[in-house]
């Protein structure tokens, strides 16, 4: 299975299981995760929910040939499946624990705005390259990473698309500890187990609290993005990036306004 899911102790876990591949996420990849979440989230015997990888990899984003094959008529919508996780998540009223070790790239980076705590190892890497291929921010990671590591250090990450380390995503708000690689995901079940053993009112309460003045402003966000992602998807830069990804050249946008 590409992604495990397993219940224990009040805990469900969701691991990116696809190591020959870099954990590149499928349709089929969200779907599951999308199904698991929503299940959970009215399940009375989970309490928590933690998301994790390899200790070598935390994903590398988007399956890009996955990603492509489903592009078509109604493919950017709110039912394709990368769209059913991503609501899934935000709107999950339990808590979400995260743990990153190694490369989280695109949607392995922004879905860690929608969780509540993350952590990492020391040896992951972040990097958000929607610029690189001829795209822009998505699932109001706009928003977000402005919100936590102010505007200029987000434009720095969000227009250039360059990766950043563990120690620069703990100074800028996105991870919240920065762990020895080995010590990670004992220290993330860890913290699951405690929240487990909370009050779940109290702890849904007072998440929904903490995500009450955001709530209608990372909906339009991401409305926002998502047009103009769709709109970017078909357009001629994007259209090169992508080529040169499967040729293995660097792109040239030289010829584009």
């Amino acid at each position: 299975m590409d992604i495990l899911t397993t219940t224990a102790d009040g805990i469900l876990t969701l691991e990116f299981n696809r190591p020959e591949r870099k954990n590149a996420i499928t349709g089929a990849m969200y779907t599951t995760m999308a199904d698991a979440l929503r299940a959970a989230d009215t399940d009375p015997a989970i309490r928590a929910i933690l998301i994790t990888g390899k200790p070598e990899i935390f994903t590398a984003g988007n399956d890009l040939e996955d990603f492509l094959h489903n592009v078509g008529e109604g493919a950017m919508t709110e039912s394709r499946p990368v769209f059913q996780f991503m609501r899934a998540l935000e709107g999950c009223s339990k808590p979400v624990v995260a743990a990153v070790a190694g490369a989280a790239v695109g949607i392995g980076t922004t879905l860690l705005m929608h969780c509540d705590l993350v952590y990492c190892a020391d040896n992951a890497r972040f990097s958000m390259p929607f610029s690189q291929l001829g795209l822009c921010p998505e699932f109001a990671s706009s928003l977000l990473v402005a919100q936590s590591a102010g505007y200029t250090r987000a434009a720095e990450k969000l227009m250039l698309g360059e990766a950043f380390g563990a120690q620069e995503a703990f100074e800028m708000g996105i991870v919240a500890r920065v762990l020895p690689a080995a010590e990670l995901l004992a220290f993330a079940q860890g913290q699951a187990a405690k929240l487990v053993k909370l009050p779940a009112a109290s702890i849904r309460t007072t998440k929904a609290l903490m995500k009450r003045s955001r709530a209608a402003l990372v909906k339009d966000t991401i409305a926002a993005e998502n047009e103009r992602f769709s709109a970017m998807l078909t357009g001629a830069e994007a259209k090169e990036a992508f080529t040169a990804f499967f040729e293995k050249r660097k792109p040239d946008f030289s010829k584009f306004d």
